[in-house]
């Protein structure tokens, strides 16, 4: 059995396109088929910060997460969802993001740009004086190709650095 340790050095943090006073972010691991969880969490979020430059959120959030596989099929992805609270202090789903894990070992720095579904104007006008707004039914929408056929807005960018170790991979003949 072929299997690799994610260990995340930290969520370095999150350009923000709109101000936002509190921002939190909900963490998912996604696996294919034939990849399972070792030892670690499949999920997390991180803790609140309020951004001191009202663009920019810091975390130090660490991840450690050692998968084992049958099967490079379903290459395992870190899907994300940003939240903040805005000005009348309502909690509100920022963006949605996702990036595959690096397929090679080693410390890599990556960029996971967010984005929201943008709505029709009614919807845009009541998330304005009511809050909330339009959000996924379906969650695996975020890295599938149907995401392509909705109107979105880009929220900003979550800045990652990730290491990545693999064990056991030459002996089944895939090279990292």
């Amino acid at each position: 059995m072929i299997d690799g340790s994610m260990y995340m050095q930290s969520i370095h943090g999150l350009d923000l396109i709109s101000t936002a006073s509190l921002v939190t972010i909900e963490l998912f691991k996604n696996l294919g088929g034939a990849w399972r969880v070792l030892a670690g969490l499949r999920e997390g979020q991180t803790q609140v910060d309020i951004p001191q430059s009202k663009d920019f959120a810091v975390w130090c959030h660490p991840i450690d997460i050692h998968f084992a596989t049958k099967g490079l099929q379903g290459w395992p992805k870190l899907n994300f969802k940003v939240f903040h609270q805005d000005s009348y202090g309502r909690s509100e789903l920022h963006g949605y993001g996702f990036c595959h894990i690096p397929t090679s070992p080693g410390t890599h720095d990556i960029e996971c740009v967010t984005w929201r579904p943008a709505g029709s104007y009614r919807d845009q006008v009541t998330q304005f004086f009511l809050g909330g707004g339009p959000q996924l039914r379906n969650p695996d929408m975020v890295y599938s190709a149907e995401r392509y056929t909705l109107q979105t807005v880009a929220m900003g960018k979550v800045h990652l650095q990730l290491g990545v170790v693999f064990r056991n991979f030459d002996k089944y003949g895939v090279e990292c």
